[in-house]
């Protein structure tokens, strides 16, 4: 058996129905608990995106939100969701919505436990999994196989898969050796991440809206120039979802299957990456970076999945598999489920333009997903090794792992670099989701803070024993230091800032 074969049957293990069900059931959980605040708080996860300074030791609201989108939006936007339709047809589009709504729910909970059981290391916040599952959990054994599941997914698995698609789509669509590219995305890492979290968040900040926006705005311009289709396209998606559509019918499993395992691995809601980016942030509640982790869920999804779905469906460039073989739709003969869909699609309004224009969609969405699993990395070292007096140099070095890493994934094989990329992302899954079911209490109990503040007319603060939460004192100084005056309004109102909530 060769090391792609092996690699694909562990993958396949972590990526059971097993994993999907879980991270359905704990979206529906959290969403049922919280009472769907990805409903009833829409307006504060948008206004909250825009609150919040960085100080010295930790980024701002919106530069926490960026480096957790822009781990969010990789490839698995242009060639997952191109993906899911190949195996799963249209429908599978529907579920990758559902799992982002539902998602929502996990992100809040994984991102406000972050942020509760943060820590100051060497002058800069960190926070994530490994952090709550010691402290909230108080399980320090767990919390140390996470970190390491963490720095061998972020470090050395995952960057493969990313580097690979910079490197593949450059060489399609200009002609330039793997080796070159290579060589110059991982002399642009370097130069960011060896900044800093702080030199990564503001290079976030300015990158990630733009990629973003550019990608959306052509797939407007493509719906645009489709119109009349718009309807159609939307009752396919909804029909092949439900196995209404007859055409459709051998492969109603694979369309939730498919588009719950990409919609999953997009957002990445519950897997625990986006929690250590909220970490890192500076704010007066858990709950704000919450809130406004579970709005880069929907950004992901419902903004630049979408965008890519209705860029291939609306211009017919997708072929679907037809499980008892060949295909049950061949509308581009030749072409596999992958990023050349999206560059079909783009060629048929705009003929040249599709592969220049998705080799640079997928440069800035890989490289800011490389950003951010240099963050992650980091933080996960840092947690394991934060007392140790060599903290800078063993930094220093698993830095420099990332950037051989990406440099070898650039010239290594698709199918190795997906499955390496999924068996990180699922043990990080497994674990971290039963981590959060769990920690349900502290998660729910800091909404309930941040939403009875708000009804009192206060600027949510945060006090952990409000809450009964234990072994987050470095709250108490955040709340003195940095925010005096929320803290005195809350005195005013209650008295005891340290008294439970009702």
């Amino acid at each position: 058996m060769d090391f792609a074969t092996i690699t694909g049957k562990i993958a396949g293990l972590l990526w059971s129905n097993g994993l999907i069900y879980l991270c359905l059931g704990a979206g529906i959980y959290f969403s049922l608990l919280l009472k769907f605040p990805q409903l009833r708080l829409f307006k504060d996860m948008v206004s909250q995106l825009f609150k919040g300074k960085d100080s010295t030791k930790g980024v701002s609201s919106f530069q926490s939100f960026a480096m957790a989108l822009g781990g969010r939006v990789g490839i698995g936007n242009i060639a997952g969701v191109a993906t899911a339709i190949y195996f799963g047809g249209p429908g599978a589009v529907f579920w990758m919505w559902l799992i982002a709504f539902l998602g929502a729910g996990s992100a809040y909970i994984e991102s406000a436990l972050a942020q509760v059981w943060k820590q100051d290391i060497a002058g800069e916040y960190r926070g994530g999994p490994a952090y709550y599952i010691e402290k909230g959990l108080k399980n320090k054994p767990f919390a140390i196989l996470f970190a390491i599941v963490t720095i061998v997914a972020t470090g050395f698995t995952g960057p493969g898969v990313q580097a690979f698609n910079i490197a593949d789509s450059a060489k399609n669509a200009f002609g330039i050796s793997p080796t070159i590219t290579g060589i110059i995305i991982g002399a642009l890492f370097a130069f960011v991440i060896f900044g800093g979290i702080k030199r990564i968040g503001k290079v976030a900040e300015y990158v990630v809206p733009f990629m973003a926006i550019a990608y959306i705005l052509l797939a407007l311009v493509i719906l645009f120039i489709n119109i009349k289709d718009v309807p159609e396209i939307f009752v396919l998606i909804f029909s092949s979802a439900f196995n209404l559509n007859a055409a459709f019918g051998a492969i109603f499993g694979n369309a939730i299957m498919w588009g719950v395992k990409r919609g999953l691995y997009s957002n990445e809601a519950g897997q625990g990456t986006g929690a250590q980016a909220a970490g890192a942030a500076e704010v007066s509640h858990p709950a704000k970076q919450g809130l406004v982790q579970a709005f880069s869920v929907y950004v992901d999804t419902l903004l630049v999945c979408t965008a890519t779905a209705i860029m291939i469906i609306s211009t017919g460039s997708y072929n679907i598999v037809d499980p008892a073989g060949g295909f049950l739709v061949e509308k581009i003969p030749g072409v596999e489920g992958g990023t050349a869909f999206t560059q079909e699609a783009i060629n048929s309004l705009i003929p040249g333009f599709g592969s220049p224009f998705i080799a640079i969609a997928v440069f800035f969405f890989a490289f800011t997903t490389l950003l951010a699993f240099a963050v992650y990395a980091e933080s996960n070292v840092a947690y394991l090794f934060k007392d140790n007096k060599h903290f800078k140099t063993i930094s220093f070095i698993v830095k420099m792992i990332l950037v051989i890493s990406i440099f070898y994934g650039t010239i290594s094989t698709s199918m190795v670099a997906w499955n390496l990329a999924d068996i990180g992302v699922g043990i990080m899954a497994w674990l971290n989701i039963i981590t959060i079911i769990l920690l349900t209490k502290p998660g729910l109990a800091t909404l309930k803070d941040y939403e009875e503040q708000k009804k009192m007319g206060i600027d949510p603060v945060f006090i952990p024993e409000r809450c009964g939460i234990k072994d987050a004192e470095i709250w108490n100084e955040i709340a003195e230091k940095n925010y005096p005056e929320q803290l005195a309004a809350l005195k005013e109102k209650v008295g005891d800032v340290k008294e439970k909530i009702s």
